[in-house]
Order: C-alpha cells, then structure tokens, then sequence
C-alpha cells in the first residue's frame, strides 16, 4: 500500500519543509506563496529557524508571545495565541499567567489587550470542544 501523496510533493524540498512546519506552527492549512517576503517566510524562517535544535516550539511561542506583546502586535497575536492554544503548548491558565506578567512588565493596557486576544481564543476553542463534542454524541 502507497501512502497518500503530500499536497506539497511537487515543491522544492526547503519550501515544502517550510510550509509543513507553518501548518504545524499555526494550525491550519497553508498554500505556496510568491515573491520574496514569503520564500524568505517559509524557506528561512520555518524550514529553518522554527527546526532548529535548542528550544521546544513551546519555548519559541513563548518568547513570540512576549516579543508581540511589547510590540503591541495583536494583530499576530490574534494568530499566536490560538495556535498556542490548539497545538497544547500553553492552556488556558498559563495564558492568563502571561496577561498577569505583560500587565506588571508592559504596562496594565497592552497587558488589558493581551487579555482580550487570550480570553477570546480560550472562548472560541470552548465553543469548538462544545462542537465538537455535540457532534459526536
């Protein structure tokens, strides 16, 4: 029995390994893109720097994590945070241990919007388990 094709088979083998490691990372399905920001996205930063050895991929979503905050970009926040959440490298309560640590480091409003970006992606994966677990009963 042959095992089902990879959807990025046809791609060279740095870029396929890049974007493998995206839909680990980020939790959903990624596509080839063009142009240079993401050949250097998915051919440096995720066939390389997210595989190198030193730091789990909880580590490395950890100082995400805290690097966004400071930057004030919930924006990618809004995409960390629930990937965090759904691949199990942070729960809920350590979510709302880092909101605590970005109030007294950050300051009480970027941590006030961390909050929000982490009590929304604890709700939606709530709704989702709901969900899910209706569906199957």
């Amino acid at each position: 029995m042959t095992e089902p094709a990879d959807k990025f088979d046809d791609l060279p083998e740095l870029r396929a390994k890049g974007l493998r490691r995206m839909e680990q990372v980020y939790g959903f399905d990624m596509a080839d893109g063009e142009g240079d920001f993401f050949r250097y996205t998915a051919d440096h930063l995720f066939a390389d720097v997210w595989n190198r050895p030193g730091l789990s991929d909880r580590d490395r979503r950890l100082f995400l994590i805290g690097l966004l905050v400071g930057q004030r970009a919930n924006d990618v926040l809004g995409i960390q945070v629930p990937a965090a959440l759904a691949n199990g490298e942070l729960d809920a309560e350590a979510l709302r241990e880092l909101v605590i640590l970005a109030c007294h480091y950050d300051g009480w409003p970027n941590g006030s919007r961390l909050n929000s970006v982490v009590e929304d992606a604890i709700a939606k994966a709530r709704r989702a388990a709901d969900r899910d677990r209706d569906d199957a009963s």
